[in-house]
């Protein structure tokens, strides 16, 4: 296939390489056949891609760039060219539907007939996706094309859209519209009692919260977005994660054009703009949904919460994301305590800084239910304070084999922990929607307070005001056990810290840092050192056939009874790598999916570089059994040619990881373009029992600093609320 003449820029070369740009800068140094600038300046130079391409060849290097990553290039290359991305979205959709040999003898047709085709299977989905036109393509086209329909086949639907996104769809402050991130979203989802089967996000975006309802159930998702090319690509992304559930997409303004106005939902889950004046206050005054109280102009926040209520149910519930002012501000005080005394208000959690964008900015999480009519007084309303959560960062969570990028504790955007911070919100609302009047507050975390103390003259519904005023209701001498028991708990892991720390079995390397050849992991699997493993989604095509034989493999040795015990396995995440836990993500979320089982030895690597923690482990006995989440790689190595902690040593290491993923906003691990050297057996193990020191180092900083900062937050909150006194000179008895 013929390529056009084009220029890329170095980091399109690491890129294409699979290297990072240091490594280009120093081919350029190093070698004099490296191809010389043929436009740009002298700071940003551009280089002929088919000559960047013939020398990276005649050093084996072309063979890292990922299906994806050709797509990446062949976009930017034909930026001019007649295919819209709008028509490359329902093309990914038509794609998906294929089988990889379609999809390769597609690939293969003359321009003529590759353009006439792809015309073909875009109009046969065009129905499905709003907004879409008639499509056109021309032979221009076929090098994104065949570009596309390549990275379909390899990497699945949703890697091709996800560059897509990078190129015309990707969130920015400038839209005024922010992807939330998959934990939260779940999180939103999980908040959300029973199995919602119809939701609605009236403000969707990419369709991250509808997502998440699917993965718990959901059948029905209903979703407008103000951007026609964010509800496209929503009803494009959806449509191949959730191929059962029926999408119905709308473009247009939920609160000045209501796409859905006859329809009520079980839940709503959504994470509207901010901080929007124009948003049809004067237009909308009369508005039936303002069955709360009009919305002030400056509280836009509050014209969606009353439209998600509009939507619901009786009985049905909703989950937004929203800023922390709304909770407090004068000007819409009348409409909270409308919304506390009728009931519709059930919590409101405050979350940590750096949970979503604006990343410096604590949001909150309000949980509303509509009344049902003749239904139960609701006499409290729950309050969370998740502020405090810590992060991976915090807890020494670096990577636990080689390591990636971390913000360092202490960040004000470093990414939460996660599971900590779901398992606390999910405690405390399961045990109060279980039984409201009889929950007990859990101190400096979560209370329930009256609805008749919240109606004062501010309505001030901010979770840290009243969380924290309910610690003097703790009783002195339990706070003072807690504080001991946890005190030697801390002083037992200090111990343990200090011993690890003092291991010294290392050296210089010498002047010079130590060079060696390297392989990718797809040098390495293609010659039976190891064996890659990943879960593939249901509907997904390509190279989930080898999953599938692992899959089927693991459960003949098993036997049929074990078939039906493994839907009750827990799957192992990413997050579960990033913190250092065993296996805990729920099997429910992998409907349909194709999930291998996890052996002693395998080594883990998250997927997706985002967030602080390990990026690499190697599986133990608490994994094992455990089902592959969709968001991790599994590497099988050959024992008798790979040691497996020095495998994940390298496949872990930060420059390793960078070198190997590609995108903006997120960045996806391609796992064949890590690199790996080339030493023999006996030398890896030694790197390999460093790597596996490394690891326990990073596993005792973790217990030791979340120990302390436990300590510390009791100590505090004591000493605060009442219920401790410091000592004499400070280490004495108390003062009377």
């Amino acid at each position: 296939m013929s390529q056009p003449s084009a220029q890329v820029t170095a980091a399109e070369i690491s890129r294409i390489a699979g290297v990072t740009r240091a490594t280009v800068s120093n081919w350029r140094r190093r070698h004099d056949d490296f191809p010389a600038p043929s436009g740009g300046t002298d700071s940003s130079p551009l280089y002929d891609l088919e000559s960047v391409r013939s020398w990276l060849a005649s050093r084996g290097q072309l063979a890292a760039a990922s299906p994806s990553e050709e797509l990446r290039t062949i976009l930017r290359l034909h930026a001019q060219s007649g295919a819209g991305t709008s028509d490359l979205l329902l093309l990914v959709l038509a794609a998906a539907r294929r089988s990889p040999e379609e999809l390769t003898a597609a690939a293969l047709l003359p321009d003529a007939e590759l353009v006439g085709r792809a015309e073909r299977e875009v109009a046969a989905v065009a129905d499905t996706v709003p907004g879409a036109d008639a499509v056109r393509f021309e032979a221009v086209d076929a090098a994104v094309l065949r570009a596309l329909y390549g990275c379909v086949r390899d990497e699945g639907g949703q890697a091709a859209l996800g560059v897509l996104a990078e190129r015309e769809l990707e969130d920015s402050a400038a839209s005024g519209a922010y992807r939330t991130p998959e934990p939260l979203a779940d999180l939103l989802a999980g908040l959300i009692p029973g199995s919602p089967v119809r939701v609605l996000d009236p403000a969707c975006g990419s369709g991250t919260l509808l997502a998440a309802a699917a993965r718990r159930g959901a059948r029905e998702l209903y979703g407008q977005d103000t951007l026609p090319v964010q509800a496209r690509r929503s009803a494009v992304s959806l449509m191949l994660t959730a191929p059962r559930a029926e999408v119905t997409m709308r473009a247009a303004d939920s609160l000045r054009a209501d796409a859905f106005p006859g329809l009520v939902v079980d839940a709503v889950l959504c994470n509207p703009p901010f901080g929007v004046r124009d948003w049809g206050h004067d237009e909308l005054a009369y508005d039936p949904r303002w069955a709360y109280g009009v919305p002030p102009r400056a509280e836009s926040e509050l014209a969606w919460v009353q439209h998600a209520l509009a939507h619901l149910t009786p009985g049905g519930h909703a989950a937004l994301l929203l800023p922390p002012a709304m909770a407090g501000r004068a000007s819409g005080r009348r409409v909270r305590a409308e919304l506390v005394r009728g009931g519709a208000l059930r919590a409101v959690i405050a979350l940590p800084v750096g949970a979503s964008i604006p990343l410096h900015v604590g949001l909150q999480i309000w949980v509303l239910q509509r009344p049902e009519p003749g239904g139960q007084e609701r006499k409290s309303v729950l309050f969370v304070d998740a502020a405090e959560t810590s992060s991976p960062a915090d807890a020494g969570g670096v990577g636990a084999a080689g390591g990636t990028r971390t913000r360092g504790a202490g960040s004000r955007s470093a990414a939460p922990d996660w599971a900590e911070l779901t398992a606390r919100v999910l405690g405390v609302w399961r045990a109060f929607t279980a039984n409201p009047d009889a929950f007990e507050a859990e101190p400096g975390v979560a209370y329930a307070a009256g609805v008749v103390d919240l109606l004062d003259d501010v309505v001030d519904l901010t979770p840290a005001r009243l969380v924290r005023a309910s610690r003097a209701e703790v009783d002195p001498a339990v706070l003072s056990a807690q504080v001991d028991a946890r005190r030697g708990n801390l002083v037992k892991a200090a111990k343990a810290l200090a011993r690890t720390a003092a291991h010294e079995e290392w050296g210089s390397a010498g002047p010079a840092a130590r060079e060696w050849r390297t392989a990718t992991a797809s040098d390495l699997a293609r010659g039976g050192a190891l064996t890659f493993l990943r879960t593939a989604p249901e509907g997904a095509r390509g190279r989930a056939e080898e999953a599938e034989r692992a899959d089927r493999a693991d459960r003949a040795e098993a036997g049929e009874a074990n078939r039906e015990a493994s839907a009750a396995r827990p799957a192992l995440t990413g997050a579960d790598i990033a913190r250092g836990s065993g296996p805990t993500g729920d099997p429910s979320e992998l409907r349909g999916a194709v999930a291998p089982l996890v052996a002693v030895g395998d080594v883990l690597v998250r997927a997706v570089a985002n967030g602080d923690g390990p990026m690499a482990r190697v599986a133990g006995e608490e994994d094992a059994g455990a089902l592959l989440g969709p968001h991790v790689h599994l590497f099988r190595p050959d024992p008798a040619r790979l040691d497996a902690w020095f495998l994940a040593g390298f496949l872990g290491a930060e420059e390793n990881i960078a070198g190997a993923s590609t995108g903006s906003t997120v960045l996806t691990v391609s796992p064949g373009r890590l690199r790996v050297p080339l030493l023999t057996l006996e030398e890896q193990r030694r790197y390999g029992e460093a790597f596996r020191h490394v690891h326990a180092l990073r596993a005792e900083a973790r217990r030791a600093t979340r120990l302390a900062e436990e300590t510390a937050r009791l100590l505090a909150g004591g000493l605060t609320g009442g219920q401790l006194l410091p000592g004499r000179g400070g280490g004495g008895s108390p003062a009377r």
